[in-house]
Order: structure tokens, then sequence, then C-alpha cells
């Protein structure tokens, strides 16, 4: 559905029908793996970086979560709030998943002559409180950081009349993240590093997490307006409810 100027039409949420969409399970299955595979190469890593004698210290799953922002912000934008909560609730029931299944590999006995245990572990960490307690921090602060995310970003296309994109993209993840940050690292690691490493982490990931959302703009941009062509519709949450705890659309 396009209007007459071969511009896609803008629309409420609430009028969508079922089955409309040709890409977004495309969206969806994108969204997920990115996230699942985030958590499990790059999310127990420090990394760092020296520049002008000063070590930039960061996880090295910053390089590639914050790509799971970036498509968190074209399931609004061209889905609508409503649907970017149903692929929010599917990416968290699967990070749930993936930790039971790491956590009963892990602790699975290893079969005689078989010695990478310890590297196995080392990896995806042993089974234990600590390795508990990053799990839950993780899950936790995804679930609040996406969240927030997405309602910013749609609260704020009403509120700018779907104009200036990148206020939005930029904007919603400058909070998103805030609350991702602000949640992981204290809830997963206060106590275990000092203090100044925390605030340094936090911080350092916060800000580069966000640098990514706006170098990887011009790539949204291109994205969002190439979904919103071959969909035929422009989504607009007018009316829309926004609770988080529900998966009805």
């Amino acid at each position: 559905m396009t209007e007459g100027n071969g511009k896609p039409a803008a629309i409420n949420a609430g009028q969508i029908t079922g089955g409309q969409f040709r890409y977004f399970d495309f969206v969806m299955a994108a969204f997920v793996v990115v996230l699942v595979l985030s958590n499990v190469i790059g999310a127990a890593k420090l990394s760092a970086v020296e520049i002008g004698g000063y070590h930039l210290i960061f996880g090295a799953g910053v390089l590639f979560f914050p790509i799971s922002y970036v498509i968190g912000d074209v399931l609004t934008e061209v889905y609508g709030y409503a649907r970017a909560r149903r692929v929010i609730w599917g990416g968290f029931f699967a990070l749930i998943f993936l930790a039971v299944m790491t956590a009963f590999v892990v602790a699975l006995p290893p079969a005689p002559g078989w010695d990478n245990q310890a590297a196995y572990e080392a990896v995806f960490g042993p089974v234990g409180t600590g390795t508990l307690r990053i799990v839950l921090a993780s899950m936790a602060a995804f679930w609040a950081g996406e969240f927030v995310n997405s309602y910013v970003l749609a609260r704020m296309k009403l509120w700018t009349g779907g104009r200036m994109l990148w206020t939005r993209t930029i904007g919603s993840t400058v909070i998103g993240q805030g609350f991702d940050s602000l949640i992981f690292y204290p809830l997963a690691f206060y106590g275990v590093w000092s203090n100044e490493q925390l605030l340094t982490v936090m911080v350092t990931n916060w800000a580069m997490k966000v640098g990514w959302e706006a170098v990887l703009t011009p790539v949204t941009y291109m994205v969002v307006n190439g979904l919103k062509r071959r969909e035929g519709i422009d989504v607009y949450d007018e009316g829309t409810d926004f609770t988080p705890f529900r998966t009805k659309v």
C-alpha cells in the first residue's frame, strides 16, 4: 500500500492486518542471530586499544552487539512498537535457552582423553554463581535496554512527525544503551572488578555503542527507507499500548 506519489502510506499501528509484511521474519531472524552470537562470542572478553598512550578498555562484544540495537531501531521504525516488542521477547527467550544450554553442556563430564574442558570453560564460563550472575545481569540489561530503546524511538517518531530519523535512532540508543550499561556492569561485576575499572568499562562501552549507532546511521537510513518502500507502509504508534508485558500485536 503506497500513496499516489510512490511513498509508503503513513498508517497507525492498529490498522495493520496480520500477514501483511514480506520481510518482517527476515529482520526478526537477523535480530535474534546477532543477539545470540554477540553473547556467545564476545561477552566475556576484555580488549584494549592504545590511543595516545592511553589504553581504551572495552568488552569485545561491544563491536557487534550494537547491531542488534540498529536492527531494533529498524523494527520499531518500519513495523511499529508492538511487533518490535514481540521480537524483543523472542530474543529474551533465546538468551534464556542459550544460558541453559551453555550451563548444561559445560557441566557435562568430559570424555576420557578429551582435555579441552578448561579451555571450554574459559570461553563459555564455568558453571557457578559468578556465571549465573553475569547471565542474569545480561538478560535484565537486554530486556530493559531494548524496550526503552524501542519506546523512545516510537514516541520520538510521533513527536517529530516522522522527520529526522537520525535524531530517533541516536537519541533512543543514548537512552536505551544507557539503561543497558547501568544495569549490566554493576550487576555483573560490582565487587569483582575495581570500581575504577567498572566505571571505565561501563562508560567506554556505552560511548562506543552510541558511536557505532552514529556511524551506522547511513546504513540505517538505507535499510529503513528500502523496507518502507518494499512493504509499502510507514507505521506510526498512535494509540499503541506501550506496556512491555504483552506480546499481542
